[in-house]
Parts: structure tokens; sequence; C-alpha cells
């Protein structure tokens, strides 16, 4: 990838927003130019998308977890992913190598909510639970660049 496109992406990934005029100030290129070369990046499917970044505190979800999953039964069908697509508390599911068989990210308001949910969890998706409760986060989601 060329050192202009990692520039672009850097700059979008700091600011999805970022106009296509400040993308070419920030790397010398025209407006169009800037344009086309993230144009390219969303064709090439090396941008996928953009949205807005949430603060979890701010809607009430306190506390954030990870809950690595088994199957009871390993010769059952590998569907977790789908039972618990309806549960809104999970907000990423990572297949993942070694023991268990996903890892999921779950945010919900109390620790209540908390022991409620891994309930669900093991209820809907006839899996057994490790739960590791995050304390705070110095970062997350950073560009690969």
């Amino acid at each position: 990838m060329e050192h202009l496109d990692q520039r672009i992406l850097a700059l979008l990934a700091r600011d999805g927003r970022m106009s296509y005029t400040d993308i070419g100030k920030e790397t010398g290129l025209s407006t169009s130019a800037a344009q086309q070369r993230v144009r390219r990046l969303e064709q090439r499917g090396v941008i996928k998308g953009y949205r807005a970044v949430l603060e979890p505190a701010e809607l009430g979800l306190q506390v954030t977890a990870f809950v690595a999953i088994k199957p009871f039964d390993p010769s059952a069908a590998d569907d977790a992913p789908q039972r618990l697509a309806h549960l809104s508390e999970v907000v990423s599911c990572y297949s993942v190598a070694g023991e268990p068989s996903y890892l999921l990210k779950v945010q919900v308001a109390t620790m209540g909510d908390l022991e409620t949910l891994l309930a669900r969890i093991r209820a809907d998706a006839g899996v057994s639970t490790h739960t590791t409760t995050v304390l705070s986060t110095p970062y997350e989601d950073r560009a690969p660049l």
C-alpha cells in the first residue's frame, strides 16, 4: 500500500468525517484527488464504512466484560453466534483458537445485569462461560497503521 494511502487512512481513522478538502491539505493532494483516493480505498474494501463512536458510560452501560464460551457438547452444531445475535448486550463476537470457541465483548449497566446476561448466554447457546470484567480501557479500536 502506498504511503499516501496509509496517510489518508490514518487521517480518516482519527476523524471519519474529515472533508476531502482537509484530507487534501494534510496530504498535499487536490480535493478531487483526495476524493478519488478515498473512493478507491472504499471500492477495494480497505475502508469498510463510517460510524459514530459512542461512549458506553454515557449510555448507562457502566460494565464491560469479555465472556469466553465453549459448547457443553462439542459435537453440537457450531451456531453460537447465530443463537446470540439477538442479544444487543453482545457488542462483538470473535471466533478464537484455543479452549473457548468464541470470545464475546458485552456491555451492560450493572453487575446484576451481567449476571442475568450470562445466564441468558448459557441458556440460549448451550455453552459454558468464563468471564473477565474490564476495570478500565486505556485504549481500544486503534487503527493498525
